[in-house]
């Protein structure tokens, strides 16, 4: 049976894109993407992003279009059937007050909240039938999780089965540890030793085949 949700953006355990408002709806069915400037059909698309911001009274100054067009979320997750997209996000946030989770997770929505405002009016705008809402992981950066929530937030994704969600919050508290654990590490060595021996250090310690524990990857991908 095929799963219900599908993770585009995932390109295999270890590698993932981001994708930015014209490859969403694209992939929703609610957009062409043409070469930049060209088209009509992505500046109908401006126009209607615009016409949004003023709608709703929302500050929208020269240069604020591309950056709206080009913010990606850190995954998206898609049900066709029930056409349902949903924006992931995942942070550590620190954790020393109370109130760490809900603070990151409202600054979390409020970065996406016009984003997939905007979505659903153009949606009902064309008729579509799709839906965008949003989902974050959020992880104290000493281990720190709202088990319940992160739980009851894996299963609306299709993770239904009991020992499976179990595993992946487990997974996700030991990789935030032991990355917690690394970037002190090396803090230390870069107080208290030359800058050559941090950068030889961290060459060791991120080829460590103790990270395949963890299933942790790293890769440097140049500037952006």
């Amino acid at each position: 049976m095929e799963p219900r949700w599908h993770f585009p953006s995932a390109l295999s355990l270890e590698a993932h894109v981001e994708w930015g408002l014209y490859t969403i709806l694209e992939y929703m069915g609610l957009h062409v993407i043409l070469p930049l400037g060209e088209g009509q059909n992505r500046t109908k698309l401006q126009k209607y992003i615009e016409e949004h911001h003023l709608a709703y009274n929302i500050d929208f100054e020269e240069g604020d279009l591309e950056t709206f067009i080009c913010r990606r979320p850190d995954g998206l997750a898609f049900d066709k059937e029930k056409k349902s997209c949903v924006f992931l996000e995942y942070t550590r946030a620190m954790d020393t007050n109370e109130d760490w989770a809900p603070k990151k997770e409202q600054e979390k929505d409020d970065r996406y909240n016009t984003h997939l405002g905007f979505i659903n009016q153009f949606s009902r705008r064309e008729e579509s039938g799709w839906k965008a809402t949003q989902i974050n992981y959020t992880t104290g950066v000493r281990g720190s999780l709202h088990t319940n929530q992160f739980l009851i937030r894996l299963e609306t994704l299709g993770v239904k089965n009991k020992n499976t969600r179990e595993a992946i919050r487990n997974r996700t508290v030991h990789k935030t540890l032991y990355m917690s654990n690394m970037i002190l590490k090396f803090f230390s060595i870069a107080l208290n030793s030359r800058i050559e021996w941090t950068i030889q250090s961290l060459h060791t310690e991120i080829t460590n085949k103790s990270m395949e524990k963890y299933n942790l990857y790293l890769q440097a991908t140049g500037p952006p």
